[in-house]
Order: C-alpha cells, then structure tokens, then sequence
C-alpha cells in the first residue's frame, strides 16, 4: 500500500502565511513505501495508513506496492561462502472507503495486509541450502478494519472499530546453519489460516485553515492459535498436530502535518510496534531444540521494539499534477536478527506524484529507495551469516475517487 494521503480543497485564510495561501489542496503524498522483514523491523509491512479515513465527505481509494530487495551475505559456518540474494520480490495491495453519512458521523471500512514475510535462500548446499531445497519463509496477514468517527466540531475527530485479521505461514529451514538434517536442517513447519479479532482507537485535531492534522492512532494486538503441521528430517519424522500461538503486535501511529507555504505541505509520520514481546515458539521444534541444546529455541523472536519516521514536504504545481519527497527511517526490532529475516531497519528517500484528471478522482505513483541496515544472523543462539550493504527498491501506485 502506497501511503498517499490524496489532495483535497481546503480553504486558508490570507495572511496566514507570508505567501498569503489562498487555497491549499491539501496535499500529503506520503511516498512512504510500507516495509517487511526484510526491510523494516520485525515483519511490518504496510504501515496499517488512517490516511483514508481523514478525507473530506466520501471517498474510496485502491492500490498496491511491489518491493524488490537485494539482501545478500556472507557465511559463518561455511568458510568463504557468499550467500547469493535471499529476499523475494513481494506484491500487496489495499483498498479502502470511507462515507460520511451525517456532518458529525464518518463511517469507513480499511483492508490491508499490515504482517508479512517473503524470502528464500538458495538451494546450494551450505549454510541455508541442502543441495536441492533452500530455507524458506512465507508469511501471510489481512486485515479489515471497520471505523466508526465521531465529530462534534471541524476540529476534532474521535474514531474506534473492531478490526478483524488472518495470518498463516509456511517456514523450510535447510542447510548448515540449522545443524544439517541431524537437528532442523529438515524441518518444515505449516501455520494453517486462524483468524482473530482486535481493535482500534484514536483522534484526530485539525486545523482546516493551514491544513494542519494531528492524529493519534492505537491498534490493539490480536491473538491467534494456529493449527500447526511439523516434520524433521525432510518428512522422516512426522509429529501430530499441534497449536502454535501467534500474537500479533499492538501498535501505535502518529501523523501530522501542516501548511507552511503557498501550496506546500510539511508532513511526519512516527510508527511504534511492540515487537520485543513477540515469538514463534512451535511445540515440537522447542522440544527438539531443548532436548539437543538444553534450550528451547523460537521459530522467530525479536528482542527490540520498532521505531520508524518519514518525514518530508508536498507540492501542488497546478490544479492537476502534485509532488512529494521524504526521507524515512526505520530503527529494525533488534540485532542479531533472525535467518528469515537479517536486516536491522533502514533509511530511504521516497519521491511520489499525483494527477488529478478532474475533482473527483486522481491516479498517484511513488517509488522509494532503501538502504537495509547491516546485521548478524543466528539461529539457537549462534551467528551463522552476516548481511551487509544490501538495499531494496519499493514502487506503486493508487487510484482515489470522491462522490
């Protein structure tokens, strides 16, 4: 999902600023291209954006995100081996609608997929490959978001909902690192599809005369129990069904911005996700783990919250073509980092562009650059690769209409 927070007419008063604003589409394209994680902290992924919500009268918006990471390293456990590029290219996308059935009452439904892991190693033998299968992750989460707004004045804007969300994965370890087929260098584990609900809660303040917003946001964690398939040994050792508990993280979103000059926008959005509570800890793989290193090992665990920033500036050229750039940062959720996903955070810049054929609707693209922290990969509490100099290449597009 791409961030854009469409324009929309809003009126200043002159002399509100020394450029004397007269009129404003307050404009806030946020290029600000969603991470996951193999790119941000933890498995964050869209952002989960309120953008949408915030728009004047009714509007609908879809749109989607390719991310193309370059995650590359080198061995611990085999002397001298590369590891050749680990991060898979990924699409999502997002829709959301918004309706505002009274001038005190605002209604919206938001579907996002916020979670999410994709990469696979090579199948060489080595470190994360066996020779004909790689180590490999695939984690998958939707949610829907239903929002109801409540606003007593143009000021403020109080809004709560339930959000409802699916998460399921499929995790392959290969491969030295994991102690070769004699521990987990065999083992796949399947998270069958469990869905769950939590919660959502904020406000927003706003000044329409400068175009200024400030918003709060709390999403609740969601807790989940997955059916979950385990083998050992390349399908050898076959253990029953088990349940695995997934706890979503609770998170918080802060968006502001403000005109600062004759069509021109400042805008910041910090992001905070309680990922150093979160772990992946299969029945079976913390038995095997316990029995052979006398510790129970997680699937996936980190030991770090996430703190992220983009901030950045946004430009209406004329009533059709609007521009933005940001930089952005991402703190990661700690290091050393998991085997399924060693990056620590990143920086990045981010360029976007709107065209509005007519009030009613209008086509946005951006593209972003990232630069992917440095870090140490372990499994069972030993470092088994280290990734350095890798980036990733985000774009996509988003088409909003009013009515």
């Amino acid at each position: 999902m791409l961030l854009f927070v469409p324009i929309t007419y809003i009126k200043l008063q002159q002399g509100m600023f020394p450029m004397k604003l007269t009129a404003l589409r307050s404009a806030i394209l946020l290029s600000l291209i969603p991470t996951t994680s193999v790119i941000a902290g933890g498995l964050d992924r869209s952002g989960q954006s309120m953008s949408a919500f915030f728009q004047s009268g009714n509007y609908a918006e879809a749109g989607f995100t390719v991310i193309d990471p370059t995650v590359e390293g080198t061995s611990t456990v085999v002397k001298d081996e590369k590891i050749s590029d680990m991060g898979g290219d990924y699409y999502f996308p997002s829709a959301a609608i918004k309706i505002q059935p009274t001038d005190n009452i605002s209604l919206g439904l938001l579907y996002d997929q916020p979670f999410g892991a994709d990469a696979t190693y090579s199948s060489t033998a080595g470190t994360f490959g066996n020779g004909t299968e790689g180590t490999s992750v695939e984690v998958d989460t939707h949610n829907l978001t239903a929002l109801i707004g409540y606003q007593p004045n143009q000021n403020w804007n109080f809004y709560a909902g339930p959000v409802y969300q699916t998460v399921e994965g499929k995790v392959s370890l290969r491969g030295a690192a994991y102690g070769g087929t004699r521990l987990l260098g065999g083992y796949d584990i399947d998270l069958k599809e469990d869905d769950a609900f939590g919660w959502i809660a904020g406000a927003a303040y706003s000044i329409p005369e400068i175009a200024l917003r400030a918003a709060i946001t709390y999403r609740s964690e969601i807790k989940h129990e997955l059916d979950t398939s385990e083998t050992f040994a390349l399908g050898a050792v076959v253990r029953p069904n088990s349940n695995t508990e997934v706890v979503t993280p609770q998170s918080v979103n802060i968006d502001l911005q403000s005109g600062v000059a004759k069509d021109t926008l400042a805008f910041a959005n910090i992001r905070w996700v309680h990922w150093d509570q979160f772990a992946v800890k299969p029945t079976y793989l913390a038995a095997a783990t316990q029995a052979a290193r006398g510790k129970a090992q997680n699937l996936i665990d980190y030991s770090d919250d996430q703190w992220s920033i983009t901030t950045g500036l946004s430009h209406k050229f004329n009533d059709k073509w609007a521009g933005s750039a940001s930089v952005g940062y991402d703190s990661g959720a700690g290091n050393p980092v998991t085997t399924l996903g060693p990056v620590e955070g990143n920086w990045s810049i981010g360029l976007g562009a709107q065209y509005s054929p007519a009030q009613s609707y209008f086509i946005a693209a951006g593209v972003r650059y990232l630069w992917l922290g440095d870090a140490d990969a372990q499994t069972g509490g030993n470092v088994v690769g280290s990734f350095e100099d890798n980036s990733a290449l985000a774009y996509g597009m988003k088409i909003g209409y009013r009515f």
